[in-house]
């Protein structure tokens, strides 16, 4: 039984799984310092100054100049970004030819930007060192006792709207201004476009696999400062999907990636339905790549033929982490695991930890973990996935220790692309449970049902959408004959402001309730509610907030209600602030009464990564409890929720 004996300093890097990633990134990745300024992981800079970037055969600097008086501030700040003169300006090129090269493909990119904007009539002038850019010899020698001088000068001319459009072909008969295409409207470049696009694409999705722009005009009329727009675009026929053919697969069974895929021959075809089988097959994680190719013209039935492209990856991967928390003293992970056990892209993973090392002497003490988990898609249905798992426990927290091991098996059946369901099976035996009732031991079985829907548009560093997930887990825990059920629910959403998702607010809420039972004693104490720490309220220690009896010890609730909500807040495109408030409240009631509702705050640093955000947040709880938590440290990898 334990008591709570003193302040706790810190609680860091409970949430093993996330604080592991990082640390398996740190012991396998190559990392390199540079001149203390510099930090590389898997060849990625995340921070300081690469100095290997000017390493460039017979350098040439250069100074660059935009003459913009005449320019309004829009239109000058897309010419400055177009520009690769100007954003390279502090990199040296390669040889005095390469100074003309540079210039030569930034008048290119100038005038594309000025027809983005609808400048017919722009005149892009550049010279370097006075000599206009046309003038030069073919092979120009500079002086190179100071900064070659390179001058842009554009005079914009007039603002050019829509003249006569014509629609062609199959898509004579529609509305122009359903595309953006209206007479003495906008007349940029990326309109005409974009309209061209959109009305192909319209087109595909009603069937039309063959759709294609086959002519387009685009005559400035200098006269008038208009543009006449002429486009023909031909449907084709209605067509179904066809036969699937599979290419550059090795170990992965076709006949399962075609399965998979669900492109079934005879349905509508849809361009919606290539990205989804696209998406469901990078899911699986066996592949490197994957591409689907539309024939470029019908099979004898009638019917559009395709092409799953695939490149595997390697399909065993192992990793080692470690972790430290001056609470919990230092962690060590590992974890080995094989994609395609069989050929059909089932995966087999076996993975263990040990923590607290350090922080006891008593090896009975240290908290350890073993599981082996095996995951089979596409099992019965294409879409259904069966998961099967075992794993064994000691565990060692402030409000109890526990033995134990549990089976599961459980089958996922994905309704749609947003709609999740689960059912399974759960035999869990908890061994020598010590709490605050004494020594117990517990067999439970439990069959959890869930249900979640994902509209999140990014796993790890959403800005819009949300994640919502309803758990129900009834249960019969045999040796006491005592009937007991859980319900979980839990939401977050995500919404980002401003024109690239500068500001991201979102927001967690979750509940939880026991039902049965005639004493919490009589619950499992792996089942019970507890909260705090980085998965819940940060600020407090892992599992902190809890009903406490009058020698300190935790119980465990019988329900619990948290909610969190941040301010993603982005200070470059790699490095955010997130200001952040947690709550939440465990009681002895069956449903939450709030009669002890706890708070913290803090402050958090994103570093953004290819494979999602670092993490790393401090907090303080705003009501601690006598003699506890001071205040807490938290890393991972991807948002905290």
């Amino acid at each position: 039984m334990h008591k709570r004996t003193g302040p706790r300093k810190s609680i860091a890097y409970r949430q093993a799984g996330t604080v592991a990633a990082v640390a398996a990134a740190l012991a396998l990745g190559p990392v390199y310092v540079e001149n203390a300024f510099a930090f590389k992981i898997f060849g990625i800079r995340l921070w300081g100054k690469d100095d290997t970037a000017d390493q460039v055969s017979d350098p040439v600097r250069y100074t660059v100049d935009l003459k913009a008086d005449n320019l309004d501030r829009d239109l000058k700040e897309a010419l400055s970004g177009s520009s690769m003169l100007i954003s390279d300006k502090d990199k040296p090129v390669s040889g005095d030819l390469g100074v003309v090269v540079k210039a030569r493909d930034d008048r290119d990119r100038l005038v594309a930007t000025l027809y983005e904007k609808a400048r017919y009539g722009a005149v892009v002038t550049i010279t370097i060192n006075g000599t206009s850019l046309d003038a030069l010899p073919p092979t120009p020698t500079f002086d190179r006792s100071k900064p070659v001088a390179v001058t842009i000068s554009v005079d914009p001319g007039p603002l050019f709207k829509l003249g006569n459009i014509s629609l062609l072909g199959d898509a004579a008969g529609l509305d122009a201004s359903r595309y953006g295409l209206v007479r003495g409207g906008d007349a940029s470049s990326l309109t005409i476009l974009k309209a061209a696009d959109k009305i192909v694409a319209d087109f595909k999705n009603e069937g039309h696999p063959l759709a294609r722009l086959n002519k387009r005009d685009v005559v400035a009329d200098h006269a008038t400062n208009t543009v006449d727009v002429s486009m023909r675009i031909d449907s084709g026929p209605v067509a179904p999907f066809g036969n699937v053919a599979v290419t550059g697969q090795k170990s992965v069974d076709p006949d399962f990636i075609k399965r998979y895929a669900r492109i079934n021959e005879g349905k509508p075809y849809s361009p919606d339905e290539l990205k989804k089988a696209s998406d469901r097959l990078r899911k699986l994680g066996v592949f490197s790549s994957v591409t689907i190719r539309e024939a470029d013209k019908l099979a004898p039935d009638g019917s559009i033929p395709t092409t799953i492209e695939v490149s595997e990856g390697k399909q065993r991967y192992f990793g080692v982490g470690a972790q430290y928390s001056t609470i919990d003293g230092f962690g060590l992970q590992g974890y080995w695991g094989h994609r395609n056990l069989t050929g059909r892209a089932d995966s087999l993973r076996i993975e263990g930890s040990v923590s607290r090392l350090g922080e006891t002497t008593d090896i009975g003490q240290l908290d350890y973990t073993a599981g082996i988990t095996y995951v089979r898609p596409a099992t019965f249905y294409p879409s259904a996935t069966f998961t099967t798992g075992l794993k064994m426990q000691s565990l060692h927290p402030d409000a109890y220790d526990a033995n134990t091991v549990t089976a599961s098996a459980g089958l996922a059946y994905e309704l749609n692309d947003r709609d999740t369901v689960s059912a399974g099976g759960e035999v869990s035996y908890e061994s020598d449970t010590t709490d605050a009732f004494g020594k117990h031991n517990y067999l439970t079985v439990a069959i959890p049902l869930e249900y979640v829907r994902d509209t999140r548009d990014n796993k790890l560093d959403p800005t819009e959408g949300y994640r919502a997930s309803v758990l129900a887990k009834p249960s019969y825990e045999t040796m006491g004959g005592t009937v007991f059920s859980s319900f979980e629910g839990s939401i977050t959403g995500y919404q980002g402001v401003g024109a690239n998702n500068n500001v991201v607010f979102a927001g967690k809420l979750a509940v939880g309730s026991l039902l049965g039972a005639n004493s919490i004693e009589d619950i499992p104490a792996t089942r019970r509610f507890y909260a705090g720490g980085g998965g819940s309220v940060r600020g407090y220690g892992y599992q902190e907030i809890s009903p406490y009896n009058s020698n300190g010890d935790a119980l465990g609730g019988r329900s619990y209600a948290t909610a969190s909500f941040e301010a993603r807040v982005k200070i470059t495109d790699t490095i955010g602030v997130v200001p952040f408030v947690d709550m939440g409240s465990v009681t002895d009631s069956t449903f939450p009464d709030f009669s002890d509702l706890r708070i913290g705050a803090g402050v958090g640093l994103r570093y953004a990564t290819p494979f999602g955000p670092i993490r790393l947040d401090v907090a303080v709880p705003l009501n601690k409890y006598n003699n506890g938590t001071a205040y807490g440290i938290y890393a991972g990898i991807g948002q905290a929720f």
